[in-house]
């Protein structure tokens, strides 16, 4: 079984260097968790109310125990999550690489910035503090 890489491993190619690194921020992280959790909450007692259940504030409890469950135990590997811009390159965990001449679209999503290839693939930079920078900085290197 393969483990899991957080960052980078892909070794740069000749005259290719690291512009801008993009990790995630604690911070957004877990503002986006509390987010996810007052929705949770409110579709929980939504169903509960909804199926004529007269305990509809256990929707909450049970919203907001699966997402903080979740967020927790999640969190020591998304907060290790690092993405590398190049002068050449987009490199993030995993091997996953993308040529700056393949990238159609960069746009904001939520905390995260969404990476299109030209092959469809879609890739989120995931839990940015300044998501626009972000946006800007991969803008730029594709100018370049």
């Amino acid at each position: 079984m393969m483990k899991p890489s957080f960052t980078p491993t892909t070794s740069l190619n000749e005259s290719e260097h690291v512009l801008q690194s993009f990790s995630s921020d604690r911070m957004t992280y877990w503002r986006e968790m509390a987010w996810i959790s007052v929705v949770a909450m409110v579709l929980g007692m939504l169903v509960l109310w909804l199926m004529g259940n007269p305990h509809v504030w256990t929707g909450a409890v049970g919203g907001l125990a699966a997402i903080a469950l979740r967020a927790f135990y999640l969190a020591s590997d998304e907060l290790k999550v690092r993405w590398d811009l190049t002068n050449q390159r987009l490199l993030g965990p995993n091997m996953r690489i993308t040529s700056l001449g393949d990238i159609t679209a960069v746009r904001p999503f939520l905390s995260a910035v969404q990476v299109v290839t030209s092959a469809g693939d879609k890739h989120l930079i995931k839990y940015q503090a300044d998501r626009e920078n972000v946006v800007r900085a991969i803008e730029r290197a594709i100018a370049a």
